[in-house]
């Protein structure tokens, strides 16, 4: 089975992460919570903490099928500070793999170069640090390999586009209405 990884640091958005993590884990795919920090315990933007599975040192990623980076600041911040981090996605994105990422961390992927020529999407104030994106202000834009999400109200929609990028149409289906949500 392929792993999706969410990369967490201090001061991220709860929604944005825990979102991703529930859905994806309902989808059937396994989902390794990842702290970029040097403690596994890592809390978020409104005071809630969460233990994650995996420190970034001890991961190799081999078997990853996506990676996820959750927005809020400044978690997000952090997570492109991240050195092993910045060169995990820029390797995914240079192999075509599918990166994720909501809110503020498409800036991430803007200054490591990734959305030039790509269509994205960010929470409003952070367009400028699209380098090269067309700013499509839209709740989740995906262009080719790339995922992106405006802010906590798409956390929903985010989710079920990365399962739609890995289990299909079909698994949404069965998705949203199992959590009773209107199509």
């Amino acid at each position: 089975m392929s792993t999706v990884y969410v990369f967490f640091a201090d001061g991220f958005e709860e929604v944005e992460a825990f979102t991703p993590v529930d859905v994806l884990r309902r989808a059937g795919l396994e989902v390794v919570m990842v702290s970029v920090t040097p403690d596994e315990i890592v809390t978020g933007a409104h005071g809630v903490p969460v233990l994650c599975d995996k420190n970034i040192v001890n991961c190799d990623f081999f078997d990853a099928a996506m990676l996820v980076l959750p927005g809020g600041m400044p978690g997000a911040a952090t997570l492109g500070e991240c050195e092993d981090l910045c060169r995990v996605v820029t390797r995914f994105a240079e192999q075509q793999k599918p990166v994720a990422a909501i809110c503020a961390a498409p800036m991430v992927l803007g200054k490591l170069g990734l959305l030039k020529g790509k269509k994205a999407t960010c929470y409003p104030g952070f367009e400028q640090f699209l380098d090269g994106a067309e700013y499509t202000a839209a709740l989740v834009e995906k262009d080719g390999n790339l995922i992106t999400g405006k802010g906590p109200g798409a956390a929903m929609d985010f989710a079920m586009a990365l399962v739609e990028l890995l289990k299909g149409e079909e698994k949404v289906a069965e998705l949203k209405a199992a959590m009773m949500i209107e199509k």
